[in-house]
């Protein structure tokens, strides 16, 4: 069935999209110590000290980091293993130590639901703070980057993996959705690969999230102290550009690398024949036509099988809401995917499946099986898909501080090459003789021998180009 057309909302007016925000402030009964201030060389340090919880970010880390980004300057940083944010005084860099997953545990009825929404809120402005910041972020994804930890992490410029790093977006598991942004930054992986990640919650180790788009870099974890010594001690001229200081940083990151591990040690999970499995199975645009796919799969029959197992015990609401949240996000502003993604989370929190799968997944001692409700795809209409992506009465618009927007991401230069980029290089060179070698070379030459480049362009044009008498085409 194809996409319908765009789901609009009469709310989204510019009369109230322009209405200023107002900054979250701590409250008197907010934890004193889930956020720790220190100064250090002149530096404003903030420590996430939630570690019982995984160091999950929660409405009052909120209310206390968001004031400290506001005035521009300052460092943050959370505990061993989990993911850092820092800057230079001056308000020259930051860096991000993000946190792990999970945001906020349901309450059942109005209050709840009312509680659930204004964090919600909260949460989706402090990220939108830093997918707008206008100084380079850096985020060490060093450890478990899931849940409030992702919408920290995807929208710094520098987005560094470890060794450590799992990252995963397992909303879809609980009866939720994947949200922190995600309608902007998973559309916009190559091929089907954000579809897969969301529906699945397939989870992504080190290394992997380099070749998947979801890091930008890749250092061992041992060198991270020093990473973050030599970022602190960054001087920039005050009249230096924003892309300047992308550069510089980008190059001092490089100095630091100490090599990525083989391919025949880790090879590109999210790539060769499997890759091409994924885009054929997720290209579709209904959840029962992927399902049907992955029935008919030959090649990766296995892979498939488990794919469908796991789909299977997904909520359905959630899938269905999932994969159109998708494909409307293509062609979201940041601004809009974080105002649209408020609207769904604010549906799903009066919807039975969150609490249902939460008390499952999370609370439940051992996880047990959900009962989702409605429990099967047939069962879901499209009327109630359609439902989420308008704001319930009782919601206002969720307003944001930075007027700037952007469709594609600023900074995408740094990361690894996309398939898109290393296609309109083919297609520009069709009928001129160049060889893959030739290919490749000029990507690693382009991309001034950042690691990882050669793998993926080389990944890529063994899955999508032909050697003909002219040269390689595109297929």
């Amino acid at each position: 069935m194809p996409l319908r057309a765009k789901v609009t909302n009469p709310a989204l007016t510019a009369a109230t999209m322009s209405t200023s925000p107002q900054i979250p402030r701590e409250k008197p009964r907010d934890p004193p110590d889930d956020v720790l201030f220190n100064s250090i060389y002149g530096l404003r340090s903030i420590e996430l000290n939630r570690p019982q919880k995984l160091n999950s970010l929660n409405g009052s880390m909120v209310r206390k980091i968001a004031p400290r980004l506001e005035v521009r300057m300052g460092e943050i940083s959370s505990c061993k293993h989990h993911p850092h944010f820092g800057s230079r005084a001056q308000g020259a860099l930051r860096r991000w130590r993000c946190c792990g997953p999970g945001a906020t545990e349901p309450e059942k009825g109005g209050e709840g639901q009312r509680k659930s929404s204004y964090f919600f809120k909260q949460e989706y402005f402090l990220d939108h703070m830093i997918a707008t910041y206008s100084k380079p972020v850096v985020s060490f994804m060093d450890g478990i980057t899931m849940g409030g930890g992702v919408g920290l992490s995807m929208h710094a410029p520098f987005r560094v993996a470890t060794e450590k790093t799992v990252f995963a977006m397992p909303e879809t598991s609980i009866g939720f959705f994947p949200d922190v942004g995600a309608s902007f930054f998973l559309p916009r992986l190559d091929g089907e690969i954000g579809t897969y990640l969301a529906l699945t919650s397939e989870r992504l180790n080190g290394v992997q999230t380099l070749y998947s788009g979801i890091a930008t870099h890749y250092l061992h974890s041992s060198v991270l102290s020093n990473v973050a010594q030599r970022l602190s001690e960054l001087v920039f001229s005050d009249h230096s550009t924003l892309d300047q200081r992308v550069d510089i940083v980008n190059n001092t990151l490089a100095e630091y690398s100490l090599g990525l591990p083989s391919l025949q040690e880790e090879p590109i999970l999210l790539g060769g024949g499997l890759r091409t499995a994924i885009d054929r199975c997720f290209q579709f645009n209904t959840v029962e036509e992927i399902f049907q796919a992955l029935k008919n799969e030959t090649e990766y029959k296995h892979w498939a099988k488990e794919t469908l197992k796991t789909l299977s015990s997904r909520s359905p609401t959630s899938l269905k809401v999932t994969l159109r949240q998708l494909r409307l996000g293509k062609k979201w502003s940041i601004a809009e995917a974080f105002k649209r993604e408020h609207e769904i989370a604010s549906n799903f929190m009066r919807h039975p499946d969150f609490v249902e799968g939460v008390s499952a997944r999370l609370i439940s001692k051992p996880p047990r099986q959900a009962e989702w409700k409605p429990a099967t795809l047939d069962q879901v209409s499209q009327e109630e898909v359609d439902a989420f992506f308008y704001a319930p009465e009782d919601e206002s618009v969720l307003k944001l501080l930075d007027k700037e927007d952007y469709k594609e991401s600023p900074h995408s230069r740094i990361a690894l090459p996309t398939e898109a980029e290393i296609q309109r290089f083919i297609t520009a060179e069709a009928g001129y003789g160049i060889s893959k070698k030739q290919v490749v070379n000029k990507f690693v030459e382009m991309c001034n021998q950042k690691e990882g480049v050669r793998e993926k362009v080389a990944d890529v044009l063994a899955r999508r180009t032909v050697m003909q008498e002219d040269g390689l085409r595109w297929v």
